[in-house]
Order: C-alpha cells, then sequence, then structure tokens
C-alpha cells in the first residue's frame, strides 16, 4: 500500500491538468501563427491591399508567445508537481504554494487574448 496515496494521486491528476493546459496554449499558439499565414493568403487582404506586413507580425508574434507560454507552463507543472510530491511525503506540516503563479498565467493569458481581439478586430474594420 502507498501511504499518503489519495494524495498523490490527487497531485498527479493536477499536474496531468496542467500538462493538457500546456499542450492547447501550444496548439492555440500553433492555430493563431498559422492563422496569420491564412489573413496572407487571403483574396480579401490581397485584394484590398489594407493589411501590412507589420500588422501582420503580430500574429506571428502572438502565436509564438502563447508556444513559449505553454513551455513556461509545462515547466513549472513538473516542478511543481515534484515539490508537492515531496512534501506529501513529509511528515511535517507546510503552507500551500500560493496562487500566484496561477494569477500571473491568468493576467498572460487576458492580455495575450486581448491583443489578439484588437488584432483581428482591426483586420476586420479595416477591410
Amino acid at each position: 500500500m502507498i501511504r499518503n496515496f489519495s494524495d498523490h494521486a490527487a497531485n498527479e491528476r493536477t499536474f496531468l491538468a496542467w500538462v493538457r493546459t500546456a499542450i492547447a496554449l501550444m496548439g492555440f499558439g500553433f492555430v493563431v501563427e498559422r492563422f496569420d499565414l491564412f489573413l496572407r493568403a487571403s483574396p480579401i487582404v490581397v485584394a484590398s491591399h489594407s493589411t501590412t506586413s507589420h500588422n501582420l507580425r503580430l500574429g506571428e508574434l502572438a502565436g509564438l508567445a502563447l508556444m513559449a507560454a505553454g513551455l513556461i507552463v509545462l515547466v513549472v507543472a513538473i516542478a511543481r508537481f515534484i515539490a508537492t510530491a515531496r512534501l506529501i511525503d513529509d511528515p511535517a506540516e507546510h503552507k500551500g504554494p500560493g496562487a500566484r503563479f496561477d494569477i500571473a498565467l491568468a493576467s498572460l493569458l487576458f492580455l495575450v487574448g486581448a491583443a489578439l481581439f484588437g488584432y483581428l478586430a482591426f483586420s476586420l474594420a479595416v477591410r
């Protein structure tokens, strides 16, 4: 029997949720970057010539930022999983890790989402 099995299982489920989040971030970053390529190839954009290459670079940068955020989330998830597993096995009492990382990640995603919303709204308004 594994000591504190339910705690270890909860830690593993949490870790796997963070891994899914990291994969989703990287996948969404790839989609955003490819959507930028779609906008370049779109006949509406090509015909109007209103979207400059400077505006199209935002999609590429946002896609790369989301992919990098996914990698950072994965690294932090691994570190938190290992640290929590050690704390579960430690008989001493410890404080929780806090929610600073979670709040920072949510803030980053909000900023990237707001930038993408503005970018898409601007692209549609210029047409």
